[in-house]
């Protein structure tokens, strides 16, 4: 069998035990690629590093994150090829781990989001003027994963009732997203022209020119040029999709702040929303934005002051 054959049927069965694996058949694929031409027979963790350590031309993220996601895709792969047979190495954990810490997010300004939204409705191509924007957007205005959007289907987006039904979401748990009614009517619009396309008997929501579902890398590409079409991403700061998501949390919360809401009772309903199986994930953005921190501490300095008054 070739490389390919055997990457195929790899995730194949992964996806047979429950595994999505979008972005780890991108980068297989691509060791394949490089596996076929170079010649090579036998798996090897010699191999193995030389690649994960090749970073593409253009590419700019940090070489060990790049180095890392590489090695944990191409380790499950040697897992496989090595119960097929023992003569594939497997490479062992720990190579290319760095420190473990949570990436600062990058909080975008209502101007900011409108800038991509505009440069992806300028994308070239096939359908990309059309399904982009309303992608982003919806993002942006629900603070969804980019996962569970792509995962989205036709029959899940009840656009009459203004709401969506994730079911394949990060925590496995199935959850309800209500709309704003701008929100809808962008889908709605969307949907539409998605059918006239002849994609209407298509499950996915979200399709690209010949009607099939949307793929990760593809969407990071796009995400890639729309942002820098739009001023935003450089060399030196490289705003992500995921952001959006950060940024709708934020945003949230310190809605709830200024206007003095109860900000603690409300938690639990934002940590639904987002899909969030531990609470904690949600508080977690009190830390990663200075001023979501200081109305926090001025509301703890407020109850103290009261609780000395009383005392």
């Amino acid at each position: 069998m070739t490389w390919n054959e055997n990457v195929t049927d790899y995730l194949r069965l992964r996806r047979q035990l429950g595994a999505h694996l979008a972005w780890p058949e991108h980068l297989l694929h691509q060791f394949a690629t490089h596996l076929t031409a170079a010649g090579i027979e036998v798996l090897t963790v010699t191999e193995a590093i030389t690649w994960c350590s090749l970073l593409p031309a253009g590419v700019t993220a940090a070489p060990r994150t790049r180095a890392s996601s590489r090695m944990t895709a191409v380790r499950g792969f040697a897992d496989y090829m090595h119960a097929l047979n023992p003569i594939h190495e497997v490479p062992p954990r720990g190579i290319f781990a760095g420190p473990v810490h949570r990436q600062a997010p990058y909080i975008y300004s209502s101007a900011e989001i409108t800038a991509v939204i505009r440069a992806a409705a300028t994308l070239e191509g096939g359908s990309r003027a059309q399904t982009y924007p309303v992608l982003f957007a919806l993002l942006a205005a629900t603070g969804l994963r980019v996962g569970e959007a792509l995962a989205l289907d036709r029959d899940r987006a009840d656009l009459d009732a203004g709401v969506l039904l994730i079911s394949r979401g990060k925590g496995r748990d199935p959850r309800l997203v209500p709309l704003h009614p701008t929100a809808t009517a962008a889908l709605e619009r969307y949907a539409h022209w998605r059918d006239d396309q002849h994609h209407g008997r298509r499950p996915a929501f979200f399709t690209d020119a010949d009607g099939e579902r949307l793929k990760y890398a593809t969407v990071r590409d796009n995400w890639v040029h729309a942002s820098t079409a739009a001023g935003l991403r450089t060399a030196a700061r490289q705003p992500r999709m995921h952001d959006l998501r950060h940024t709708f949390a934020v945003n949230t919360l310190l809605g709830w702040y200024r206007n003095g809401a109860d900000v603690g009772a409300k938690m639990p309903a934002l940590s639904i929303y987002l899909g969030h199986s531990d609470p904690a994930n949600t508080y977690w953005y009190l830390s990663a934005v200075p001023e979501l921190l200081a109305h926090a501490a001025a509301r703890l300095d407020a109850a103290n002051t009261r609780e000395q008054v009383q005392s």
